[in-house]
């Protein structure tokens, strides 16, 4: 069984990977502020430092 809050946490968990800037998402979601919504679901992309680095290794590249 799906409950909604189950849907919830999805579309801002695939939003966020995506990367739809939090303050977007946490819009969408009502939440108070940013730092809300990255306290609760930045967690859940242990990767993006990752990303963030070689990203940025490529823009001093190019």
């Amino acid at each position: 069984m799906i409950r909604l809050h189950d849907l919830r946490h999805t579309h801002a968990t695939l939003l966020l990977a995506d990367g739809v800037p939090v303050k977007v998402v946490s819009e969408r979601l009502g939440h108070a502020s940013a730092t809300l919504t990255l306290t609760v679901y930045q967690h859940v992309h242990p990767g993006m430092g990752r990303e963030a680095a070689d990203r940025f290794a490529a823009l001093l590249e190019g």
